[in-house]
This record gives structure tokens, sequence and C-alpha cells, in this order.
């Protein structure tokens, strides 16, 4: 009797498709990630060879600055046993030292860097990785944006200059490298990904800021923040007293703009001559807009390009030079962009119609302020309080009022003892809820007796007066 073979052809058949289909579903997951640049930028083995192509041209910038002071004064009792005081106590200089990250972007030895490294500083050194020290001088800074250009006498092992990349095509999500000087600790190099673009911290007029999840800590400002081809796409600036994974960087294509004027030792920006407010939708129902959008042109100063032009009080930008205006940073910093007694195309909206006129863009005054605010007459300018601005100066998010951003020095702010970060709450006992508030506060303001101010300090609340300077 021949015996009988079972071969179980279903189930061989199921498991050899079954091999099949695993084998074809590999190798066209392989084909997806490679054609799908969605899933193409997978984490990096190693940031090992890119740190080695650029962390040479990062340099570690220690400044000194000699200040004075004036030594607090002893309580002396009239009859106590060291007598009576008899006179002030001497001036004393004090040496401040500081430290900065910045990069080499030429052969020459032209060195970028932010301005708060640099300001005030009597002297500055720069020390490569190499350990080689070289002293350094100004050559331009930019308070505005934050932005300083040093330059050295390169001997022959100067490092060689890092390529800037563009900062406008980095997307968010992106790998990069962030290299500096923390804490004084010398090179070193932290990851991280580009977390949001377009930041406005209050830093300035012109924010736009890259924020990153890169560590950096104090001694990072002026360092490079590099892509994964070991291109600059970004200047280490910023961080949030207390955040973690949050850090904000200028953006490159900002310095590259700037450089050619840094070299010439001053930045000449355009001006308007207008004050501006975002369109808010209750304003935006005011002005019969169909959207929210531009800026609305509260007030426009005499005798400016804005009035030449023919800009009224009222009117809403809507956009400048063909680009869309999406807020007063948009205006500020795309006015500020533009050549003086260049012209240029404003498209508004007045009394529902829209309107392009030209204008013949002029120049910033000496006073450096763009948008000048009724609040200049106390020597005090303000910006409403943003998420972000809430958020780094440990403000509550629903916190009332608006935040002094800048204080004219031997002004009636600043001897009343204003300064940046100061929250206004009150004005001649008015509450101020926001920018509007406090322009109604100031223009009904009869200062006679002074300006009355309650501001939030730190956990704290502080009445000071301001008053106007007597000639």
């Amino acid at each position: 009797m021949k015996k009988k073979i079972h071969l179980k052809p279903k189930l061989f058949s199921l498991k050899f498709l079954a091999v099949v289909l695993i084998v074809g579903f590999l190798m066209v997951s392989q084909a997806v990630l490679i054609a799908n640049p969605v899933f193409a930028g997978t984490p990096p083995k190693s940031f090992a060879t890119l740190v080695a192509k650029v962390k040479n041209s990062v340099v570690n910038i220690s400044t000194t600055q000699i200040i004075k002071e004036s030594p607090m004064l002893p309580f002396f009792m009239p009859n106590g046993p060291f007598g009576r005081f008899q006179g002030p106590m001497p001036e004393r200089k004090m040496k401040v030292h500081a430290l900065g990250s910045g990069f080499v972007i030429d052969k020459d030895g032209l060195i970028l860097t932010n301005n708060h490294v640099v300001a005030k500083a009597s002297s500055i050194k720069i020390k490569l990785a190499n350990g080689k020290v070289y002293d350094a001088k100004v050559v331009g800074r930019d308070p505005k944006t934050d932005l300083a250009l040093i330059k050295v006498k390169p001997g022959k092992d100067f490092p060689r200059p890092v390529k800037l990349g563009d900062s406008d095509a980095i997307q968010v999500g992106d790998w990069v490298v962030a290299v500096g000087n923390p804490f004084g600790l010398g090179h070193t190099v932290t990851a991280g990904i580009i977390s949001a673009k377009g930041r406005v911290i209050g830093a300035g007029p012109y924010d736009d800021f890259l924020q990153t999840d890169a560590a950096i800590n104090p001694g990072n400002s002026g360092g490079p923040l590099f892509n994964m081809k070991g291109e600059v796409v970004g200047i280490n600036t910023a961080i949030i007293k207390g955040g973690q994974g949050i850090g904000f960087a200028i953006p490159i294509n900002l310095a590259k703009k700037l450089l050619p004027q840094l070299e010439k030792g001053k930045v000449i920006r355009g001006w308007l001559g207008v004050q501006i407010q975002d369109v808010t939708p209750e304003l935006a129902k005011s002005f019969k807009l169909k959207k929210d959008q531009g800026v609305v042109i509260s007030y426009v100063f005499p005798d400016t390009p804005a009035e030449k032009a023919g800009l009224k009080q009222g009117d809403v930008i809507i956009a400048f030079n063909g680009k869309k205006i999406k807020n007063a940073y948009d205006v500020s910093r795309m006015v500020a962009a533009t050549a003086p007694n260049t012209k240029a195309t404003i498209k508004i909206i007045r009394n529902g119609e829209e309107k392009e006129l030209q204008v013949t863009i002029g120049t910033m005054p000496e006073s450096g302020q763009l948008v000048p605010t009724t609040g200049d007459t106390w020597g005090m300018q303000v910006q409403k309080i943003t998420p972000e601005l809430a958020e780094r100066l440990g403000l509550a998010p629903s916190q009332k009022g608006v935040v002094i951003t800048e204080v004219r020095a031997d002004s009636p702010a600043a001897n009343a003892g204003l300064r940046p970060g100061d929250v206004i709450l009150e004005i001649d006992r008015k509450k101020i809820r926001g920018i509007k508030d406090y322009e109604t506060a100031l223009r009904n303001a009869r200062g006679e007796n002074g300006l009355l101010v309650l501001i939030k300090r730190g956990r704290g609340n502080l009445y000071v007066v301001l008053k106007k300077k007597t000639n």
C-alpha cells in the first residue's frame, strides 16, 4: 500500500504570500521615506561632522565696562559716636565684565554679534577655539535690532568665515545647532529644532524672532544658530527667564540686510511719521471693514512724509509696496527697511473705499522714534501686552495695562525712576487696560502738579509722580 503524503498546499501558500507582502511593504515604505520630504528629515545619527565644520568660526567674546557709582550713604545719627556726616561720598569707578559669543563673517576679521554684548564696552577681546585671543573694536551697532559688528586684525591662523543661510527658508520643525559660550564655559554645542517663526517678544520695534528649543543660556548671546548645511540661519539673542527649551534668535536675513550699513558704522532707517495701532474686531466694525486687516492711523504728525502724502487719521493701511499688512510690526519693519528719499505706494481704506497714495519716505529722526506717541512728552514709549511678552515678563495672561519699552535719559519718566519692563496700571487714578486708554489718559492729563502713575514692578505695585522739566 502506498503511503499518502500531505503537502498542506493552502497553509504553504498563505505563509509565502505573507512573506511577499511584508517584503513589499518594507520596500514601498522605504520608497515613501525617500520620495516624501515630510518623512525625509529623520534625526541625524550625529552632529559631529557639522560641528567640526563650523566650530572654529565661532568666537567667545569678553568685554570690560567701566562704570561710575556713588556708594550707599551710611545712616549717621547727629549725636552718634561717629558724629555728623560732613560731605558727599567720593564717586568710584568699577570694572564690570561680561561674556558673549560671535561668529566670523569674512576673512578680514569682521565678526557679527549682539549689540547688548558689546554696548558701552571699554575693551573687547575675542577668543578662538584654539585659545588664541585678539583685541576687537566696534565697527557698527544697531540697538533697535540688537545687532553689532566688531573687527579684529586677523592672524595667519584666523578661522574661515561662516556661510550665511536663508532664514526665510527654514521651517518649523527643522533641526538646528547652536554654538556659543554659555556661562563662560567656552565653545559649547546644543541642538534642537525651530519651534516657531515670527515671534514678537517685546524686545524692540522690529521683533521677528526664530524660536528654538536648542539650549540657549547667558553667554550664548551673539552666537550662531546653524541649519543642517552648516549655514547660519539665526543669531542667538534672548531667553525667557525661568523657561526651558524656549530661546530666540534674530533671523539672519535681517542681519544680511543691515550689514552694509553696519560696516559704515550707522543704520539709517525710513520714516513715515504716523501713530498706528492694530485693527481689532471692534475697530473693523467701526471702520466698516470687511475683515480684520491692516493697521489704523490714529495720528498723523505735522510736517512729515505721511502728512505730505495725504494720509489722514482714521485711514487703514492694508498694503505697503504691494505687500499685505497684518499688524503694526509689519508697517514698522517695512517702512524702516525702505531707503529714505525713495517713493513707496501705500494702499489704504478710507471711509470704506480703497485708495493708493504715493509717499516719499523720510529719514528716521535721530531720537530713533519710528512711531512717536504722546508719551514722548514724558520720555517713555510703551506697547501692548502680548501673550509672548506676558510670558517673558512673568505676568499673568490676563494682565491689563501697557509695558514700558523705552525710557529717554534725563526725562520726567527717567527722573521718576521708571524703567523698561514696568507695567503702567493707572494714570491720574484712571485704569489703563491698553494702548487706547494710555493715549487717552495722556491727552487728557493736565500735568500742572505732575502725572500720577501706578506701575507694576515685579510682584508689587508702586505709585510715582512724573514732573515736567522746567527751563
